[in-house]
C-alpha cells in the first residue's frame, strides 16, 4: 500500500517547488534580457543594421543612466503617469457603473448593443483632432483619448461578468427574499469581479500606451513629447532610452495589477488553479 506523505511534508514540498519555479522564471527572464542586449549590440556592430537608425546598446544604456540622474526626466515620468492614473480612474469608474447598470437591465443591453459595437472599434487616435479643438494642448485633451480607449476594456468585461451570473443562483437569491442591493453585493459582484480585474489590467496597459501617444501627437509635456523632441534633433540614443523607460513602466504596471488581481481573487478557481500548477 502506497504511503502518503504527511500534510506538513506535502505543504513544504509544494512551497519548495513553487520557489524553484519562481527562481527558474527569473533566471530565464534574465537570460532573455541578456540575449536581447547582446543581439542588439551585435546588429549595428557587424553592419547588419545601420548605426544611424539603431544605436549601440551600450550607448543607449549609457544615455538611459544619464537620464536617470536628470530631475527633468523624472518630472516627465510623473507627468505621463499622472495622465495615466487620472484617465484610468475615470474610465474604470464610468465603465464599472455603466456596465453594471446596462448588464442588469436586459432592455438597456439590447438597446445599447448596436451603439457599443459601433463606438468600440473607433481608434482613439482618431479623436485627437476633436480633443485638441475642445481643450487645446492641455491635460484634458490627453484624458479624452485615454478615457475613451480604457473605458471599453473595462465596460465590455463588466457586461460579460454581469451576464455570467448563474440563473439558478439568481432564482435562489430571489426565493430567499434578497433585495436588489443584497443580490448585487453577494451574487453579481463576486461573479463579475474576475472579469472586472481582467478588464482593469488590460485598461491599465492601454491607458499607458495612449498617454504616451497623446503626448507625442498633442504635445503635452511628458515622455511622449521627449521622444519626439529627441528624434527631431537626431538624438537616437535618447529616443531608444525613453522607449525603454516606457516599456519598463508597462512591465511594472502589468506586474502590479497582476499582483493585485491574484490577491483580490485568491479565492477564485482561476488563481487557485495557477497556484497548483
Amino acid at each position: 500500500m502506497a504511503s502518503v506523505a504527511p500534510a506538513p511534508v506535502a505543504v513544504a514540498n509544494r512551497r519548495r517547488s513553487a520557489r524553484l519555479r519562481s527562481v527558474r522564471k527569473v533566471l530565464l527572464g534574465l537570460a532573455g534580457v541578456v540575449g536581447f542586449l547582446i543581439t542588439w549590440q551585435l546588429l549595428p556592430t557587424v553592419g547588419l543594421v545601420d548605426p544611424q537608425t539603431l544605436p549601440l546598446a551600450t550607448d543607449t544604456i549609457a544615455r538611459l543612466a544619464a537620464e536617470l540622474r536628470d530631475l527633468e526626466f523624472w518630472r516627465n515620468v510623473g507627468r505621463t503617469m499622472t495622465a495615466w492614473a487620472i484617465g484610468l480612474v475615470i474610465a474604470t469608474v464610468l465603465a464599472t457603473v455603466l456596465g453594471t447598470v446596462v448588464g442588469l437591465v436586459p432592455f438597456l443591453r439590447r438597446a445599447t448593443h448596436t451603439t457599443v459595437e459601433f463606438l468600440r472599434p473607433i481608434p482613439s487616435v482618431a479623436l485627437i483632432p476633436l480633443a485638441v479643438l475642445m481643450y487645446g494642448i492641455q491635460l484634458s485633451a490627453a484624458l479624452v483619448i485615454i478615457v475613451f480607449a480604457s473605458f471599453w476594456q473595462v465596460f465590455v468585461q463588466v457586461l460579460y461578468g454581469v451576464a455570467d451570473v448563474d440563473s439558478v443562483a439568481r432564482d435562489t437569491a430571489r426565493s430567499f427574499g434578497l433585495g436588489r442591493a443584497s443580490r448585487i453585493r453577494n451574487l453579481v459582484l463576486p461573479t463579475a469581479l474576475p472579469y472586472l480585474m481582467t478588464g482593469l489590467r488590460l485598461a491599465a496597459s492601454v491607458a499607458l500606451i495612449l498617454a504616451v501617444t497623446a503626448e507625442m501627437t498633442i504635445g503635452n509635456p511628458g515622455l511622449g513629447k521627449e521622444i519626439v523632441l529627441s528624434y527631431s534633433v537626431g538624438d537616437l540614443p535618447g529616443v531608444y532610452a525613453i522607449v525603454i523607460v516606457t516599456g519598463l513602466l508597462g512591465l511594472i504596471i502589468n506586474l502590479v495589477f497582476r499582483f493585485i488581481e491574484r490577491r483580490t481573487l485568491s479565492w477564485h478557481q482561476s488563481v487557485r488553479g495557477e497556484d497548483v500548477l
